[in-house]
């Protein structure tokens, strides 16, 4: 099939991305739910957080905003904010690209848009196992997408009977966020470069106001990981060696 023409949608691609996008959902329920509640008290109606929801799909970028706006900053300051925030999509975009050869341009385009931390993270490892291919990929993209959406939706509509840390929302965000680092631990590099970053984050949590050691540490911690890698290999060596 041309590369140019709209992919056929069969059945084991459809359960195959629906058996890999559930774990997502269900931590994307109760997130979701919190945020249309936030967004809510901070003046949007259900149909501003639906429109957001869908053109922007970033959960964090997307709580940062509605802070912003409860905060009363003006709208420059939000846009340069969420896009600083937002820069990281361009590496996990790159990351996949390599399992992406010969998709069309229309594909990639809804492909890109539908990345997240957490279906870049499901997606990168199935490629890598083997056996999974971009239709499988985008149905998770997708359908996590929609859920979502429906979710922030069904959170604002509900937001004045829902309270805001209801459905244990706090520990929701963190163990997902923990499982999805657990799957990418695939050799020692792994354990090396998310000990380096975890132990860099906190200490520069002391020195450093607000949320930018999170983006200094990543960086400190690939670039270490990098440099353990080229530097001493066989310290690097596991399951990931060659």
């Amino acid at each position: 099939m041309s590369d140019h023409a709209a992919p056929t949608v069969k059945a084991p691609i459809l359960r195959d991305g629906l058996r890999a996008a559930w774990p997502i959902c269900v931590g994307y329920v109760p997130i979701g739910l919190a945020f249309g509640v936030l967004a809510q008290k901070a003046g949007l109606s259900a149909l501003a957080v639906g429109l957001m929801s869908a053109l922007v799909f970033a959960g964090s970028s997307q709580f940062i905003a509605v802070a912003m706006m409860g905060a009363g900053a003006g709208t420059a300051s939000i846009v340069a904010t969420t896009f600083a925030v937002n820069l990281r999509h361009l590496l996990m975009s790159s990351a996949l690209s390599v399992h992406l050869k010969g998709v069309g341009r229309r594909w990639l385009t809804l492909f890109a848009y539908g990345i997240t931390d957490e279906s870049f993270a499901l997606n990168l490892v199935r490629f890598r196992e083997g056996g999974w291919d971009w239709r499988r990929a985008l149905t998770v993209n997708h359908v996590t997408n929609a859920v979502w959406v429906a979710s922030t939706v069904a959170g604002a509509l509900g937001g004045a009977l829902i309270p805001a840390h209801a459905f244990g929302i706090d520990y929701a965000l963190m163990g997902m966020f923990l499982c999805l680092l657990v799957y990418q631990l695939r050799g020692r590099i792994y354990v090396l470069t998310a000990l380096t970053a975890g132990a860099t984050a906190v200490a520069m949590s002391l020195m450093i106001p607000g949320n930018s050691y999170i983006v200094a540490a990543s960086v400190i911690a690939a670039t270490a990981g990098l440099f353990i890698r080229r530097r001493w290999p066989g310290v690097a060596r596991g399951k990931d060696a060659p």
